[in-house]
C-alpha cells in the first residue's frame, strides 16, 4: 500500500512538473508511459495533450513567424486530427490570419498604388477596431494626398506648361506635414512667380531697348546665378549700346568721323561686335573723308584729285561714280576751256578787225595778235593783187621776220612756192620737220630754226584774197590749228568785205567825180546853149557833145549798178557769216547741253539724297554742282537769246496778259531772294493799269526777271521795288509814243548806282557798270542787252536813271496794244496764234493726265541715245519711278530693239546721233506696223529755232530740251503712257 502511494505521488509530482512546465511555456516535458495503471493512462493523456499543444503552438508560431516576422501572408495553421478547443483555436488562428492577410494585402495594394502615384485606390476590406481606424486613416490620407497632388499638379501645369504664374495650391482640411508641404509648394510658386516675372520684365525692357532695368528680386542658387548673369549682360549691353550710340551720333548726326566704341570687360560676341562696329566706323571714316577731300577739291575747282580709298559695295559704286564724274568734269572742263579759249580769241580778234576799213591796218592787227596766240615765232600776211604776169600775193604785214628784202616788198605768184600753191589749191599746207636753215627765228640774244610751217589760204567763194604763213619752233597744237582754220574763214569774210568796201568807195568817188563833172558840163552846156542860139552849126556840135556826155553818164550809171550789186553780195556774205555764227552757237549749245544734262540730273539726284546715305556736306556739294551747272545753262540760254535777237529769229506770241498774274510771279520768284539778303521788296500796280495789255507774257516776264535780278544783285541794303502805272505823255520815249496808252514798269533800287557816262553802255553785250562790277558781283553782262532787244520786239523800250551810291531806276515802257511788226519780230506769229513757251516746253501731250507712280511700275521705256552719260542719268530717273528701261546707242539698234521688244510702251529719242539720226529713226518707227502708235518723246540738246517743229514733223509725240528737268520728264512720260493706255 505504501509502495503504491509512492508511485502515485511520484506520478502526480511528474504531472505537476509537466503542467508547471506547460504553464511556463515548456512543452518538452513528457511523462513516462511505461507505468501501468492510472498513472500510465494519465501519462499517455498528458503526453498526447502536450504533443497536441506543441503542434498547435508550432503551427501558430509558424504562422505568426511567417506573418509577423517574414511578412508572408496567407499562411494557415495545420493541426491534423484536432478537435474541440484545439480545432476552434486552430480555426480562430487561421481566421485571424485570413483577416489579417486580406486587410494587410488591401492596405498594401493601396500603399503600392499610392507609391506608384495611383491615388484612386481605397481600402475596402471589412475591418474592425484599430484596423478599421487604420483603414479610415489610410483612406483619408489617400484622399488628402490625391487632393494635394491635384493642386500641386494644377499649380505645376499652370506654371510649367501653361506659363500662368501666381497660382496657389488650395488643400482643405490638412494640417501638420501636409499643410507644411502645401505652404512650401505655394511659397515655391510665389518665389518662382516673382523671380520669373522680374526676369521677364527685365528681358522685355531689354527687347524694347530699355537697358535701365535690373533684376532685383531675392534669389538663391542657380536662379541667383541667372539673375547675376542677366544683370551683367544688361550692364554690358547698356555700355555697348551707349558706346555704339555715341559713335553713331558722332558719325551720323554730328558728322564727327574717327570715333571708336570703347566697352570695357567684354569678351566673346560682345567684343567681336564692338570690334566690328569700330571697324565699320573706321572704314566709313576713311571712305567719307576720302570722298569729302575729293568733292571739296572739286568744289574749289581742283579736278586733279580722285578717290583712292578701298570701298566695296554701294560705297565702292559711289566712289567709282564720283571718280567717273570728276573725270567727266575734268574732260568737260578741259574741252570747255579750249572752246572758251577758241571762242573768246576768235571774238576778240574778229572784234578788233570790225570797224577797220584799211587792209594794211587789218593785216598789222592780225600779225600782232594771231602769232602769239598760236605760239608762232614767225608770220607773214599776203594780200592777193593783180600783177603784170597774173595774180600774185604781196606781203603787207609780218611778225618776227629777221630781215627785209632790198626792195622792201615780198611778192609771190599764185601757184609758185608753198604760199602760192596753198592759195592756188585753196587748202591749208602744213610742213613739219623743216630742214636746218629753211628759215630763221631770231632775237636780240640768238636765233633758231623753226620746225613747223603752216600756210593758210584766205579764200571766199572760190576767190583767193590772200594767205597767212606762220612758222614755229614746235609743232602747232590741235587747238591752235582749229583756231587758225576758223579764223581764216572769218578773216576771209572781213577781207572780202574790206575789198568790196574799198571797191565801193572807189566807185563812189568816181561816181561823185563824174556827177560833179556832169554838173559842170551841164552849166557849161547851158552857157553854150545861149551862145549857140546865134549859131545852128555850133548848136549841132554841142548837141553831139551832149550825146557823148549822156553815153558817159550811162556808163557811170552801169558802174554804179555794179557797185550796188557788189554791196548786195557783201550783205549776202555778212548774212552767211551770221548763219555760220548761228550754226556755231547751235553746235556749241548741243555740245554743252549734252554733258550738262547728265551732270544736272545726277547732281539733283545726289542732292535729293533719296536713299539717305549721304551726309549733309555731301548733299551741299551736290547742290553746289547743280547750282554751278544751272548757272552755266543760264549763260548758254542768254547767249542763244542774244544770237536769236541779232539774227532776227526770236519768236513773239502776243495775247491778253493779266498784270496781276505777272506781279504775283515776280513777288513769288524774288521775295525769297530779298528776304535772304534782308532787303525790303515791294510789288504794286496803279488802279486799272494794264487792264487791256496785249503782249508776249513770257518775254515780259523775261525782261522783268532780268531787271529785278540785277536790282537785287547790286543792292546790299535798303529796298527794291516794282511799280506798274500808266506813263505820262511827256515822259514817254518817242519811239513808243503813239495813239494808245503806254505802261511804265519801274524797277527801283537803293544799290550801288551807275556812273552817268556808263548809262548807255550798260545795255551793250558783255558790259556792266564799270570794270570792277563784274569782279565784285559776277555776271556776264548779257541780261540788259537781251532785255532791251526783247523790249524792242514787244514794241517798247527801256530807259535808266541812276546816281552813284544812291541807286537806279530802270523803266520798261510798253504799249498796251503794240502794233504787229513782223519785220521786227523775225518769225513772230500774229496775235492769238502762238503758244506759250512754257506750254511748248511740255509738248503737245493730251491734258487728261497720266498714270500715277504705281501705274508706271512694270511699264517699259526704250532710251535711244549715243551719249552713255545721258543714258545713265535718264535710266536712273526712269528706274526711280518704277519703270523698266531698255537702251540703244544709235537709231539702227533702237529700231531693231523696238521690233524685238513688243513690251516697249514709250521711246525716248535723241536727235543728233551718228549713223541713223533721231529724225530718221522716228520716221522709221512711224512706219512700223506694230509700233506706229508708240509715243516718241524727243530729248535733245538742239534748242535753236525750227528744231522743235522739225522733230514734230518727223513724227515725234513731244519735245524736251537738255538739260531736262527730271520732274518734267516723268510728268511727260506719265502723260503719254496714260494717253497710250487709254
Amino acid at each position: 500500500m505504501g509502495v503504491h502511494m509512492d508511485e502515485t505521488d511520484r506520478t502526480l509530482e511528474q504531472l505537476l512538473a509537466g503542467l508547471t512546465a506547460v504553464r511556463d511555456g515548456n512543452l518538452d516535458t513528457r511523462l513516462p508511459e511505461d507505468v501501468g495503471g492510472l498513472p500510465g493512462k494519465i501519462a499517455v493523456v498528458y503526453n498526447g495533450m502536450v504533443a497536441q499543444l506543441s503542434l498547435v503552438t508550432t503551427e501558430v508560431t509558424r504562422v505568426a513567424e511567417e506573418v509577423g516576422g517574414q511578412g508572408l501572408l496567407g499562411g494557415q495553421a495545420r493541426v491534423p486530427r484536432a478537435g474541440g478547443v484545439w480545432r476552434e483555436l486552430t480555426a480562430g488562428v487561421n481566421s485571424m490570419a485570413d483577416n489579417l492577410t486580406s486587410q494587410v494585402r488591401n492596405i498594401s495594394q493601396v500603399a503600392t498604388a499610392v507609391a506608384r502615384g495611383d491615388l484612386t485606390q481605397k481600402i475596402r476590406v471589412d475591418a474592425n477596431g484599430e484596423i478599421l481606424e487604420l483603414k479610415e486613416t489610410i483612406n483619408t490620407m489617400v484622399e488628402r494626398l490625391s487632393s494635394f497632388a491635384e493642386e500641386v499638379t494644377r499649380v505645376a501645369r499652370e506654371v510649367g506648361t501653361e506659363g500662368k504664374l501666381g497660382g496657389q495650391a488650395t488643400v482643405h482640411g490638412v494640417s501638420g506635414t501636409w499643410k507644411d508641404l502645401t505652404d512650401n509648394v505655394n511659397s515655391m510658386a510665389d518665389n518662382l512667380t516673382n523671380q520669373v516675372r522680374n526676369i521677364a520684365q527685365v528681358t522685355t525692357a531689354v527687347a524694347r531697348g530699355d537697358l535701365t532695368r535690373k533684376i532685383d528680386v531675392d534669389a538663391r542658387g542657380e536662379i541667383l546665378a541667372l539673375k547675376t548673369t542677366i544683370n551683367t549682360m544688361v550692364d554690358q549691353l547698356g555700355s555697348f549700346a551707349a558706346e555704339v550710340t555715341r559713335v553713331a551720333r558722332e558719325v551720323g548726326s554730328e558728322g564727327r568721323l574717327g570715333g571708336q566704341a570703347e566697352v570695357a570687360d567684354v569678351s566673346g560676341t560682345w567684343r567681336r561686335l564692338t570690334e566690328n562696329v569700330n571697324e565699320l566706323a573706321g572704314n566709313l571714316t576713311r571712305q567719307v573723308r576720302a570722298i569729302a577731300e575729293v568733292t571739296s577739291a572739286v568744289a574749289r575747282g581742283d579736278l586733279t584729285r580722285t578717290i583712292a580709298a578701298d570701298a566695296p559695295g554701294e560705297v565702292g559704286e559711289l566712289k567709282d561714280n564720283i571718280n567717273a564724274m570728276v573725270e567727266s568734269l575734268r574732260a568737260t572742263t578741259r574741252a570747255n576751256e579750249e572752246k572758251d579759249w577758241l571762242k573768246t580769241n576768235l571774238a576778240r580778234v574778229s572784234g578788233g578787225i570790225q570797224g577797220r576799213r584799211s587792209l594794211p591796218t587789218v593785216a598789222e592787227l592780225v600779225m600782232r595778235e594771231v602769232p602769239p596766240l598760236v605760239r608762232a615765232q614767225y608770220g607773214c600776211f599776203f594780200l592777193a593783187q593783180d600783177g603784170a604776169d597774173g595774180p600774185e600775193l604781196v606781203a603787207i604785214a609780218s611778225y618776227g621776220m629777221p630781215d627785209e628784202r632790198a626792195d622792201g616788198v615780198r611778192r609771190v605768184r599764185v601757184g609758185r612756192s608753198l604760199v602760192g600753191q596753198a592759195a592756188a589749191d585753196g587748202r591749208t599746207l602744213v610742213v613739219e620737220d623743216l630742214p636746218a636753215g629753211y628759215a630763221r627765228v631770231a632775237s636780240g640774244t640768238g636765233a633758231a630754226d623753226p620746225s613747223t610751217l603752216i600756210v593758210l589760204p584766205i579764200v571766199v567763194e572760190g576767190q583767193v584774197l590772200g594767205a597767212l604763213e606762220l612758222a614755229a619752233v614746235r609743232p602747232f597744237a590741235p587747238l591752235h590749228r582749229d583756231f587758225l582754220e576758223q579764223f581764216t574763214k572769218l578773216l576771209g569774210a572781213n577781207v572780202g568785205a574790206l575789198v568790196a568796201n574799198a571797191r565801193t568807195d572807189e566807185l563812189l568817188g568816181r561816181s561823185q567825180q563824174l556827177t560833179a563833172e556832169l554838173s559842170a558840163r551841164s552849166q557849161e552846156l547851158q552857157a553854150r546853149q545861149r551862145e549857140l542860139q546865134d549859131s545852128n552849126a555850133e548848136l549841132k556840135e554841142k548837141a553831139a557833145l551832149l550825146a557823148d556826155r549822156n553815153r558817159d553818164i550811162e556808163r557811170k550809171n552801169l558802174q554804179i549798178e555794179q557797185a550796188r550789186q557788189e554791196l548786195e553780195e557783201r550783205a549776202r556774205q555778212l548774212a552767211q557769216a551770221s548763219l555760220y555764227k548761228s550754226e556755231f552757237l547751235a553746235n556749241m549749245s548741243h555740245e554743252l547741253r549734252t554733258p550738262l544734262n547728265s551732270l544736272l540730273i545726277l547732281a539733283q539726284l545726289l542732292a535729293q539724297n533719296g536713299e539717305g546715305n549721304l551726309t549733309d556736306k555731301q548733299v551741299d556739294y551736290a547742290t553746289v554742282i547743280h547750282s554751278a551747272g544751272s548757272d552755266l545753262l543760264q549763260l548758254i540760254n542768254d547767249i542763244l537769246d542774244l544770237s536769236k535777237v541779232e539774227a532776227g529769229r526770236m519768236d513773239v506770241h502776243r495775247e491778253p496778259v493779266s498784270i496781276q498774274r505777272v506781279l504775283d510771279y515776280a513777288d513769288a520768284t524774288f521775295r525769297p531772294v530779298a528776304d535772304e539778303r534782308k532787303l525790303e521788296f515791294t510789288v504794286s500796280a496803279a488802279p486799272l493799269a494794264g487792264a487791256g495789255l496785249v503782249t508776249d507774257e513770257g518775254r515780259l516776264r523775261q525782261v522783268l526777271r532780268n531787271l529785278l535780278a540785277n536790282a537785287l544783285k547790286f543792292t546790299e541794303r535798303g529796298s527794291v521795288s516794282l511799280r506798274v502805272e500808266r506813263a505820262g505823255r511827256a515822259e514817254t520815249p518817242a519811239e513808243v509814243r503813239g495813239d494808245g496808252p503806254v505802261l511804265a514798269f519801274r524797277v527801283a533800287d537803293t544799290g550801288i548806282g551807275i556812273p552817268a557816262d556808263r548809262l548807255e553802255s550798260v545795255f551793250g553785250a558783255f558790259q556792266q557798270g564799270h570794270s570792277g562790277t563784274a569782279r565784285a558781283y559776277g555776271g556776264t553782262g548779257l541780261g540788259l542787252s537781251i532785255s532791251r532787244e526783247v523790249a524792242r520786239l514787244l514794241g517798247g523800250t527801256i530807259t535808266v536813271e541812276s546816281e552813284v551810291g544812291e541807286g537806279s531806276c530802270f523803266t520798261l515802257y510798253l504799249p498796251e496794244r503794240a502794233l504787229y511788226l513782223p519785220e521786227r519780230a523775225g518769225r513772230a506769229e500774229p496775235p492769238g496764234t502762238g503758244a506759250d513757251r512754257s506750254e511748248a516746253a511740255g509738248g503737245t501731250a493730251p491734258a487728261d493726265g497720266g498714270p500715277g507712280a504705281k501705274e508706271l511700275r512694270d511699264r517699259t521705256v526704250l532710251v535711244v541715245d549715243d551719249d552713255t552719260r545721258n543714258v545713265y542719268a535718264l535710266t536712273e530717273i526712269l528706274k526711280s519711278a518704277g519703270l523698266q528701261v531698255l537702251t540703244a546707242d544709235n537709231g539702227t539698234d533702237g529700231i531693231r530693239m523696238l521690233a524685238a521688244s513688243p513690251e516697249v510702251d514709250l521711246v525716248i529719242m535723241d536727235l543728233m546721233m551718228a549713223g541713223l539720226d533721231g529724225y530718221a529713226a522716228t520716221r522709221a518707227i512711224r512706219g512700223m506696223s506694230g509700233h506706229a502708235h508708240v509715243p516718241v518723246v524727243v530729248v535733245t540738246a538742239k534748242a535753236m529755232p525750227d528744231d522743235r517743229s522739225e522733230a514734230m514733223a518727223a513724227g515725234a509725240s513731244d519735245y524736251l530740251t537738255k538739260p531736262v528737268d527730271p520732274d518734267l520728264l516723268l510728268t511727260t512720260v506719265r502723260t503719254w503712257l496714260g494717253s497710250a493706255g487709254s
